[in-house]
């Protein structure tokens, strides 16, 4: 399963500076507006030190990690719906990505300029809200200009498309994301199919300084966070940045120093994952220990698709333990089975986060 993340921000909120330490890019970073044009991509292991004493118990030829694409899309301003700044090509780059990271500016730095003149992450906030918002109003007007047709005929769909998209409008028009907006299975797909760009998940990621102690500020910005049904994260870009070619001992020690608990990468992967409901299972052999992303709630046979599609058309059968057994009996790894420890385990089985699977298919 593909996981691909866009960054989106003002300019010069430390978007690019923070996607090059997180993916280690050197792309331009520059202190001018739409220094990024072109949507520059990074992609990234997934952070697992599951992962790695898989590798040690197993010994294989190979060991993969999941990945995470990450991809640094230009600045947008105000009127960016209306094409300012390159605002149209900007919001077509976003449609493409699974998350939204907003990143939000939270330092001050009197040697990088701000596109407004001040440093306002609470503003900044309601700038890029207003404009996606305002993008995909637009998108929704346009689908009910075409409804109009399917209603004259008396489709039933069209009844359907007028009550969503028209409930959906006002509440858009009242300053609300698409992803807070209430609605059924029968009428999701009506909102699903105009791709909307507020019914993407989004990240706020807080790009602060070492110095930043404003927890009220912090809080206010969690409040539209959540008013926009979306999670807040703080990474010090800046620290970030300095740390991208040091080895994981070295970052280990700088991190302590800071009282950080785990890096930017770390935090902002873990909070994708959390928010897109994304779990991981291994497989492991002496060939090759790997990673898997698949969507929380998978069944055996969803799984094993992820590995190929012959996997989950031949189905037959899978042997599943779990990374905990395989770890308290490292002495005995190859004697699970008789030990009770593998389930045999048919399509239908909800897989678990850190389930190490063998699947089997027919012929």
């Amino acid at each position: 399963m593909n996981l691909n993340c866009g960054f989106v921000g003002l300019p010069n909120v430390g978007k690019s500076t923070l996607f090059n330490a997180l993916s280690k890019n050197n792309i331009a970073a520059e202190n001018y507006p739409f220094c990024t044009i072109e949507p520059n991509t990074g992609i990234v292991e997934v952070p697992d030190e599951r992962l790695k004493e898989l590798a040690k118990l197993f010994s294989p030829e190979k060991t993969i990690h999941n990945t995470v694409e990450f991809i640094d899309i230009a600045g947008l301003v105000k009127n960016a719906h209306q094409g300012e700044g390159l605002g149209n090509q900007f919001l077509s780059q976003i449609r493409s990505v699974n998350v939204i990271i907003q990143v939000v500016r939270f330092f001050n730095d009197n040697n990088i300029t701000h596109v407004e003149n001040r440093v306002d992450p609470l503003d900044d906030m309601e700038i890029i809200n207003t404009e996606l918002i305002l993008a995909d109003i637009k998108t929704v007007e346009k689908s009910l200009e075409k409804n109009v047709k399917l209603i004259k005929a008396n489709k039933p769909e069209g009844r359907l498309a007028e009550e969503v998209l028209t409930g959906l409008l006002d509440h858009m028009n009242n300053g609300f994301a698409a992803r807070s907006f209430e609605r059924n299975s029968k009428e999701n797909p009506v909102i699903k199919n105009l791709f909307l760009l507020t019914d993407k998940p989004m990240i706020y990621v807080a790009n602060i300084d070492g110095d930043f102690e404003n927890d009220e500020l912090y809080a206010q910005a969690k409040t539209i966070a959540d008013k926009n049904k979306s999670s807040l994260i703080k990474i010090n870009g800046k620290l970030e940045s300095e740390m991208a070619d040091f080895d994981e001992d070295e970052k280990r020690l700088i991190l302590n120093d800071y009282g950080i608990k785990e890096s930017g990468l770390d935090t902002l992967i873990k909070e994708a994952y959390n928010t897109l409901g994304l779990e991981t299972f291994f497989t492991c052999g002496d060939k090759e220990v790997r990673a898997w992303t698949m969507k929380r709630g998978s069944q055996a046979v969803e799984a094993a698709g992820e590995i190929h599609t012959d996997f989950s058309t031949k189905f037959i059968k899978a042997e599943i333990y779990t990374y905990e057994d395989a770890m308290n009996n490292k002495e005995k790894i190859n004697e699970l089975k008789t030990m009770g420890l593998v389930k045999m385990v048919g399509r239908d089985y909800i897989m678990q986060e850190g389930d190490i699977a063998y699947f089997i298919k027919g012929q």
